[in-house]
């Protein structure tokens, strides 16, 4: 095995194409689905176009959102507003973890892990998503890879930050310069970079044009690369 010794893969828009037809849609059935049911029988009146939400990304956690939205588009007091947004993001929860074997991994993904796993290459996660939605993604995507990741940190290990990231690199206890990590965002790349780890970010339709400099390497996709001119451009 050559330098590269472990990736830590960041899931919403790095790993797969989660956010508008996961994330989204399972926001929206559930703010539909929360309103007449519930004990205020407020019927909340919030549906986020595409649009909208990609703008809303900038705020991390799906819980967040929700209470921005039911803050500004509600008449819920506070107090009200605390009570209701547990319920709403496990209803959410729900919805989403019934569609993730319906979502899409980025071109080129699958075909990293699977070439990292057969090399020994370690894998790992760092994200702002729910714990439980990346193991359910892993699971339904990529059949028998769960068990190669570890750790898996997400929004349970606290928010997208450096100390997270350094976090993760402890817990491979690997050396800095082994570890590459691959992100979509500005925010996510700058948090790895502070925690001296090394970068390549993937961006997308949301993060395009977003500040990614300073980054080993930037791509629209993983699609024509493989582990060794990921080693080559990024450790080298």
């Amino acid at each position: 095995m050559g330098k590269l010794k472990a990736i830590i893969f960041d899931v919403d828009g790095t790993l797969a194409d989660t956010e508008k037809d996961g994330h989204l849609a399972a926001c929206n059935e559930a703010f539909e689905r929360m309103g007449p049911s519930s004990v205020l029988r407020t019927g909340f009146d919030i549906r986020w176009t595409w649009e909208e939400f990609k703008d809303l990304l900038k705020i991390p956690g799906t819980a967040n959102r929700m209470r921005m939205a039911l803050s500004t588009r509600t008449s819920l007091s506070g107090a009200e507003i605390d009570r209701i947004v547990p319920e709403l993001f496990a209803i959410k929860k729900e919805i989403y973890l019934k569609r993730v074997g319906d979502l899409s991994l980025r071109p080129g993904v699958e075909r990293i892990i699977r070439e990292a796993i057969d090399r020994g290459v370690r894998l790992a996660i760092v994200s702002v998503s729910d714990e439980e939605q990346i193991r359910a993604l892993l699971n339904a995507q990529l059949p028998g890879a769960l068990e190669h990741f570890d750790p898996i940190l997400g929004k349970q290990s606290g928010e997208k930050a450096p100390a997270l990231y350094t976090s993760c690199a402890e817990k491979l206890g690997l050396e800095t310069s082994g570890i590459l990590v691959i992100e979509d965002s500005e925010k996510g790349f700058k948090a790895a970079k502070e925690a001296g780890l090394r970068c390549a970010v993937v961006y997308n339709d949301y993060t395009k044009g977003e500040d990614f400099s300073g980054a080993e390497l930037v791509v629209r996709s993983l699609e024509c690369l493989d582990l060794d001119l990921l080693e080559k451009l990024c450790l080298d």
